[in-house]
């Protein structure tokens, strides 16, 4: 049902497009508008992982430099039968992660110093888990295909106002003002629908690769506290980036309405306590994989690691020791 409701307004995105292409221009202002879209389509599909991380000044880590987080995100990788991503750190204090990549063979996740330095292992396994489950969705794609509609029926509309519209169109320049409004909201209002309905279908896949739906549910009532006390200015300079993240790191959209990137966070607790409870965790596997925090070996998050038990005193948390 997530599938065809996302492919429904994916389709609605897509006729309100050219919609608008229509009105500045009839029937050769609808095929230019095509022509425009599928090439910012194009120039997003093998582009946009790498704008989006250096948007947020992500920098790639390896084993040697994040020992434990690395192979944390092996094994969840290997959980969720995928390639390993490429995996970033992200020197950010607000608690939050993200995956971007066209497709599985070129994702990538990233992750905040903040959800490393506020979150325990196993909840940030949840939330690693539930950015595999956008990678393994394709919801990488999507996302980057609606935003980048979005953006395109937002400019064609400010290019209705200069160019006065299509002189057949009957509601006239009246038409042309009123396209200039709710065009950019109804795409607004199309996108962060499109975000919603795969954060939920990515919360249920992550307690499956993870094996523990309360582990995200935890780690996700530390973000949303976290988000609402701490600025993030990365994401702020650049708003288009909110839905990619695991929470919207932009203030002042807490509400699960039209107009929220995410669903609301205690509505997302709700679900996963309902997969705990039905026992759906472990999605056939042998039960919740296991991490612990161990004493620093190495540089990187959490030190290097032999495992223990995770009852163990554990020194102060933090992704550099």
């Amino acid at each position: 049902m997530n599938y065809i409701r996302t492919a429904m307004l994916l389709a609605a995105m897509t006729a309100l497009f050219m919609g608008i292409g229509f009105m500045i221009g009839g029937q050769s202002g609808m095929m230019i508008a095509l022509l425009i879209a599928a090439a910012m389509n194009l120039f997003s599909y093998w582009n946009a992982d790498k704008m989006v991380l250096r948007m947020h000044h992500a920098r790639e880590v390896d084993e040697r430099e994040a020992p434990e987080f690395f192979r944390m995100i092996q094994r969840l990788a290997q959980n969720a039968e995928l390639p390993m991503p490429k995996v970033y750190i992200i020197d950010n204090p607000q608690p939050n992660a993200f995956a971007t990549g066209r497709n599985p063979q070129n994702a990538a996740v990233a992750a905040t110093t903040g959800l490393l330095d506020m979150l325990t292992p196993e909840e940030i396994a949840g939330v690693m888990a539930h950015e595999l489950a956008h990678v393994k969705n394709h919801d990488t794609l999507i996302m980057t295909i609606t935003a980048t509609i979005a953006g395109a029926i937002s400019m064609l509309a400010n290019f209705a106002f200069f160019f006065g519209g299509n002189r057949n169109n009957p509601l006239g320049f009246v038409g042309v003002i009123l396209m200039m409004v709710v065009a950019p909201l109804a795409a607004m209002v199309v996108q962060m629908a499109i975000s919603r309905t795969r954060e939920y279908a990515a919360d249920r896949m992550g307690a499956q690769i993870c094996g523990e739906p309360m582990w995200l549910a935890s780690a996700l009532a530390k973000i949303s506290r976290g988000v609402e006390h701490i600025h993030n200015p990365d994401a702020e300079a650049n708003p288009a980036t909110a839905h990619m993240f695991i929470m919207n790191p932009l203030s002042g959209e807490r509400m699960d309405n039209l107009f929220s990137t995410h669903p609301n966070t205690q509505n997302r607790i709700d679900e996963l306590r309902k997969l705990a409870d039905a026992g759906l965790g472990t999605g056939g596997r042998s039960g919740p994989m296991s991490f612990t925090r161990q004493a620093p070996q190495q540089a990187g998050p959490w030190g290097g690691g032999s495992t223990g038990p995770s009852s163990a005193p554990r020194r102060p948390k933090g992704p550099w020791g």
